[in-house]
C-alpha cells in the first residue's frame, strides 16, 4: 500500500510517526508524501491545547478532502481522549497514544479488510520500546526515552492523554544510539514527554542515560529535549559537562510571575529558574537557551503579566515559544474563575513575542566572530544551511554537504538570518 503521514505536536510524536513509518516500510509498503495518491493517510494528532486539538481535527478534514479515495487511520493524544469525536470527523482506524506497534499493524490489516476499527487501548505503565531512526527528510536522529507524566499541571491534558511516566531502560537506550550511529546519524535528540522523570520507575536517573547515550555514541552530538528549570542542579550540570552535548537548553518555563506559577501547579518558582539559567550559562559557555511561555493564564493581571515579561527580558532567552492559553476542557485551569478574554491573551502573547524577537536578535548578534559547529541539513537556493549546536539556523554560501559537520565562523546577523563561513576547506 501507498500511504503518508502527518504529524502534529511535540517531538515524541514525530519520534513515533519515525517508528511507524519504518514498521510499515519494512513490511514492504511505501511511504509517499500526501496529495500522491494514497492508500491510507495516516494522522498522527496532538491535544495539550485547544488550538492543537482544533489543528489537529482540521488535518483530518484536509487529508479526507486532498486524498478522497483514501482511508483514514488517526492516532496520538486527541483520539486517545476522544476517539467518539474522531470518529465522528470520518476516520476509519482509530488507534490512542500507546502501542504504536500495534497501531502500525492494523493499519495494514485495515487496509487489506477495510473495516471500521477503533484500536485504542488503556495505557500501562510498560514503555514501548519502538525501532529508533529519522524520519524521511530528516537529518537528526531521535531517540525517545521516556512517556507519560506525573505532574497534572492545571493547563495540561497529557497525564490523561499518556498515562503515568514510565523510562526505556539504560542499556536499551543505549543499544538504539549505537544502531542510530552506525546508521550515520550526527546528532540524536533525546527526547520524552517530560524527560526529566526518566528512571523514577528505574533504578537511574536522567544524567545515567544521557552518559550512556554519549558511551554508546561517541561520534554522535546529543540534544536534550525540554526540561523543567528544577532539575537543571549543580550534579546535572557537572555530571554532563563530559558528555558530547549541545550547548542548547529549553526550559519549560511558563510564566515569569510565581503567583501565576502557583495556579499552573508548576513545582519551581523565578529564582529556581534564574540559579537554572546561571548555572548553564556558567558550565556550558554561549549555550542557547529557549523557554515555553503561556500568557493569559486564568487570573493573570496586568501586573503579574508586566512580572513575566520583566523577567523574560532580564532572562535573556535566546529564543522563546509563546503561546496565549487555551483552556483545554478537562483541565483544572478550563474551570478556573477569572478567565482572562481571548483579546488579552493574544495581545499579551504579541507583547512577549516582540520582546522575545529583541532577545534573539540580540544572540544572534553576539555570535558574530565565534566558532559555531553546525550541522548542515539541507540546500536552500544555492546555500547550505543548518544548526550549530547552541541552536542557531546558520547558513553559508558554500562547502555544505547534508549531514555533516563543520566549524563555521559566523560573519553576519541580518534580521532572522546568520551567516558564516566554513572553516579548513
Amino acid at each position: 500500500m501507498r500511504f503518508c503521514v502527518s504529524t502534529l505536536g511535540c517531538k515524541v510524536n514525530q519520534f513515533e510517526s519515525q517508528a511507524i513509518e519504518s514498521i510499515l516500510v519494512s513490511r514492504g509498503h511505501e511511504l509517499v508524501r500526501a496529495g500522491e495518491g494514497c492508500d491510507v493517510c495516516i494522522i498522527n494528532t496532538c491535544a495539550v491545547t485547544a488550538e492543537s486539538s482544533r489543528k489537529s481535527r482540521q488535518a483530518v478534514r484536509r487529508l479526507k478532502k486532498l486524498e478522497p479515495d483514501a482511508l483514514i487511520a488517526v492516532c496520538g493524544c486527541l483520539s486517545q481522549l476522544e476517539s467518539d469525536e474522531i470518529a465522528s470527523l470520518g476516520a476509519d482506524l482509530i488507534g490512542g497514544s500507546g502501542d504504536r506497534e500495534e497501531f502500525a499493524l492494523a493499519v495494514e490489516g485495515f487496509f487489506a479488510k477495510s473495516q471500521p476499527k477503533i484500536v485504542t487501548s488503556p495505557l500501562d505503565r510498560v514503555f514501548e520500546e519502538l525501532p529508533p531512526g529519522v524520519a524521511a527528510g530528516r537529518t537528526r536522529g531521535m531517540l525517545k526515552i521516556q512517556d507519560g507524566c506525573d505532574n497534572f499541571c492545571a493547563y495540561c491534558v497529557i497525564p490523561y492523554a499518556r498515562g503515568r511516566s514510565r523510562s526505556l531502560p539504560v542499556e536499551r537506550a543505549a543499544q538504539a544510539a549505537r544502531l542510530l550511529e552506525a546508521e550515520g546519524v550526527r546528532e540524536i535528540v533525546i527526547t520524552g514527554i517530560e524527560i526529566s522523570s526518566y528512571g523514577k520507575d528505574l533504578d537511574a536517573t536522567l544524567t545515567d542515560v544521557v552518559r550512556a547515550v554519549g558511551q554508546a555514541a561517541p561520534g554522535a552530538r546529543l540534544r536534550l529535549g525540554s526540561l523543567p528549570p528544577s532539575s537543571v542542579t549543580e550534579d546535572f550540570c557537572r555530571e554532563l559537562a563530559g558528555v558530547n552535548l549541545c550547548r542548547h537548553f529549553h526550559l519549560s518555563l511558563q510564566s515569569g510571575c510565581d503567583d501565576t506559577l502557583r495556579r499552573m501547579g508548576r513545582k519551581y518558582d523565578t529564582d529556581d529558574v534564574r540559579d537554572a539559567i546561571e548555572r548553564l550559562r556558567r558550565c556550558f559557555p554561549g549555550c542557547g537557551i529557549t523557554a515555553d511561555l503561556i500568557t493569559g493564564f486564568p487570573g493573570e493581571t496586568d501586573s503579574e503579566f508586566g512580572q513575566t515579561l520583566a523577567f523574560i527580558k532580564s532572562a535573556k532567552f535566546s529564543d522563546m515559544h509563546i503561546f496565549p492559553f487555551s483552556p483545554r476542557p478537562g483541565t483544572r485551569a478550563y474551570e478556573m474563575p477569572e478567565q482572562v478574554e481571548k483579546s488579552v491573551r493574544r495581545a499579551r502573547a504579541g507583547v512577549a513575542a516582540k520582546a522575545a524577537r529583541e532577545m534573539s536578535r540580540d544572540f544572534k548578534q553576539s555570535q558574530i566572530g565565534k566558532m559555531l559547529e553546525v550541522l548542515f541539513e539541507r540546500e536552500d537556493d544555492g546555500d547550505w544551511v543548518g544548526y550549530s549546536d547552541n541552536y542557531l539556523e546558520i547558513r553559508v554560501r558554500s562547502g555544505g554537504s547534508k549531514n555533516s559537520i563543520h566549524s563555521v565562523q559566523i560573519t553576519d546577523a541580518r534580521g532572522d538570518l546568520v551567516w558564516g563561513e566554513i572553516i579548513g576547506l
